[in-house]
């Protein structure tokens, strides 16, 4: 199966090209951006070395479905998804923050509460809780955001202090996170799923804020599922949940945690294949659609190409 880990088109118009960790984004004269969401993963703020098919298509596809659905609590960058691995939509100023919300103890905030920590992000943390229980109520823990290696935890207080957002954008940016993390919540819920946990990253687009980036995707977020979660807990066990924590827990195994002179364990194809399948099942169970890979028979990178340049020609985008 074909994976798609690089691109390299020249579009019409293209000013600049940046590279994520899992997006190629190419600036169209300076007023449209255009993501293509490869099949690389990373974890533990590294890309790892082999691509996971069809991954890029299902998270492009989840956030175009969820940036749909939340459309009426914040604008989006969206205006189009000319190709299952291809978004295309307003050029924002990014906020030098992400805004992560928590509604349980796990992942990050389990393994900081675990080596005795009882304050993440200014925010202080009850005694006497165990690993994926619930908190009272979702908190709030942002962190930088790192052009290069790790983002890293902060305050709401060091975020003003530094001047990183103003505190009108900020309290804005806290009040359209709660309100997407409850959305999200709500239709997690319909479909047999607790949203755990999630980031949300927000830009300006003519003095307005927007939602940019991706949103309620398993690599931004975590699931668990709604059936056995109290028994499980109750039992001490670990919940059965659908995320890229999976994957940390693989690596964590394989002595890797992203630290200096640790080395990425060799991905075999059946594992590949498993994260593959993992990506599958989330996407199904979370937009209740059934996943379509795109076309087999075609050329990836030329149907992209292809797409994108006919959705530049029909807007004008191209200038002459």
């Amino acid at each position: 199966m074909k994976t798609i880990t690089a691109t390299n088109f020249k579009f019409p118009g293209q000013k600049s090209f940046y590279k994520g960790k899992v997006r190629d984004v190419y600036n169209i004269n300076d007023e449209m951006l255009v993501m293509i969401v490869s099949d690389r993963v990373s974890a533990f703020d590294v890309v790892l070395p082999r691509g996971i098919p069809y991954k890029g298509q299902m998270l492009n596809q989840i956030a175009a479905h969820f940036m749909k659905a939340t459309a009426d609590i914040v604008p989006n960058w969206i205006t189009a998804v000319p190709h299952p691995m291809v978004s295309i939509g307003k050029m924002c100023q990014p906020f030098k923050v992400e805004m992560v919300i928590r509604g349980y103890l796990t992942g990050h905030a389990w393994r900081e509460y675990s080596s005795g920590k009882r304050e993440l992000c200014g925010v202080k943390l009850p005694e006497g809780m165990h690993e994926n229980d619930a908190f009272r109520e979702p908190f709030i823990t942002p962190t930088t955001k790192a052009d290069v290696g790790h983002d890293e935890d902060i305050s709401k207080s060091d975020i003003l202090k530094k001047g990183l957002v103003s505190n009108e954008h900020y309290e804005q940016l806290e009040h359209y996170t709660r309100m997407l993390f409850k959305r999200g919540t709500e239709m997690a819920a319909k479909q047999g799923l607790i949203l755990v946990d999630t980031k949300y990253e927000f830009g300006l687009y003519d003095g307005k804020i927007y939602l940019i980036d991706e949103i309620h995707t398993p690599d931004s977020s975590r699931y668990f599922y709604k059936e056995g979660y109290e028994e499980r807990q109750k039992r001490k066990e670990p919940q059965k949940q659908l995320s890229k924590e999976f994957l940390r827990q693989w690596l964590i195994e394989n002595d890797f945690q992203g630290k200096e002179g640790q080395k990425i364990p060799a991905m075999s194809d059946e594992f590949v294949l498993s994260v593959s399948n993992r990506y599958m099942e989330l996407y199904e169970k979370i937009t209740g659609e059934k996943f379509v890979p795109a076309s087999e028979g075609t050329d990836p990178e030329k149907a992209i190409e292809e797409s994108v340049i006919k959705y530049l020609g029909e807007h004008s985008l191209v200038k002459h």
